[in-house]
């Protein structure tokens, strides 16, 4: 008979490793699991690609990713601000831009600006630089006056959009309503601006930080004229958020001289949903980094964070608060 084989030194037998296998394979899955679950997702909800929140949306991940521990970004084109505070409502955005008009007609549920519900989960990051309401005409449109806009055609953003929210409301004061013009476009910056390159449109209106790329596009292309909105027109919007302002002379091509319209506070926004820790942290980046945000766009010149905490149109959040109230910025 043969003996049986025992096995060799420092071997463990088989019915062993079987046994401690699916332990071992659990352990691992535990630990992946746990650190799953400590890692933190922000998602920044911009604008369109061809406007001023897209590349400061995407700045805002980079910085996020690289400044705060634990945390995977990513930066979503969107329509801007209504559907930004509608998402971030929902749960599917983190940090969010918004013009601070829509945002105070979401917090209070205005049906008419798209909100059908108040969307009380909104709070404050950050307030960051103001919207220059942007009407924009092709010379050869004989449009130089708010009046002249009649029987036009014109693009006022996409629909229910911040700008098309802010077209309502300048053109309203002006005693326009949609129907005086012979066409109304809901189309993005970059769509209104390749319409009236190819002679289809004679006006867009764009509410965006000062020197949007997609008015520098359209500059280049043909001869603009930038329609004034005096500050009796401003008046009438009777909205505090709207406030008088003057485009300096050369912001874009053939815009020689200094031209009045309406500025608008933009907001970077977050949940209440969102915790304390990870919103301070958040805001601690973003100031931490201005240089960043700048290289990616002008209109960051004018952000600082002795601002950003003042007169919010909804509740600041906590962990924004404990940020400005560290830096001595809040009482």
């Amino acid at each position: 008979m043969f003996a049986h084989a025992s096995p060799r030194p420092g071997r463990r037998p088989a019915s062993f490793v079987h046994r401690t296998l699916p332990i071992a394979l659990a352990t691992m899955a535990l630990v992946a699991s746990s650190a799953w679950a400590q890692q933190k997702f922000v998602n920044v909800l911009t604008g369109g690609q061809s406007g001023v929140y897209y590349p400061l949306g995407v700045a805002l991940s980079q910085i996020y990713a690289k400044a705060v521990p634990d945390v995977r970004t990513s930066a979503q084109a969107t329509k801007a601000s209504a559907e930004n505070l509608n998402l971030v409502q929902a749960g599917k955005g983190e940090v969010a831009f918004s013009l601070g008009d829509a945002l105070s007609d979401a917090y209070k549920g205005n049906e008419e600006a798209g909100f059908k519900t108040p969307l009380k989960k909104l709070r404050v990051m950050a307030a960051i630089y103001p919207n220059y309401i942007q009407i924009v005409a092709s010379a050869d449109s004989g449009i130089r006056t708010l009046a002249d806009l009649k029987g036009k055609r014109i693009s006022v953003g996409a629909p229910k959009s911040g700008t098309e929210l802010n077209a309502r409301a300048v053109l309203k004061a002006a005693g326009l309503t949609y129907a005086d013009f012979s066409k109304v476009e809901y189309l993005a910056f970059g769509e209104s601006v390749e319409l009236m390159k190819n002679r289809q449109l004679d006006v867009t209106l764009q509410s965006a930080g000062l020197g949007v790329a997609s008015i520098r596009d359209l500059a280049t292309a043909v001869n603009i004229v930038v329609v004034p909105v005096p500050p009796e027109v401003v008046a009438k919007v009777g909205d505090p958020a709207y406030q008088s302002v003057t485009i300096p002379a050369n912001t874009y091509g053939g815009q020689t001289v200094a031209v009045p319209t309406v500025a608008i506070q933009n907001y970077l926004v977050t949940s209440d949903a969102v915790s304390t820790d990870l919103v301070y942290a958040l805001t601690k980046a973003t100031f931490d980094n201005l240089d960043v945000l700048v290289a990616s766009h002008n209109a960051a010149k004018v952000i600082s964070k002795e601002a950003a905490g003042r007169n919010p149109p909804v509740p600041l959040h906590p962990g924004a608060e404990k940020y400005y109230r560290e830096q001595g910025l809040l009482k």
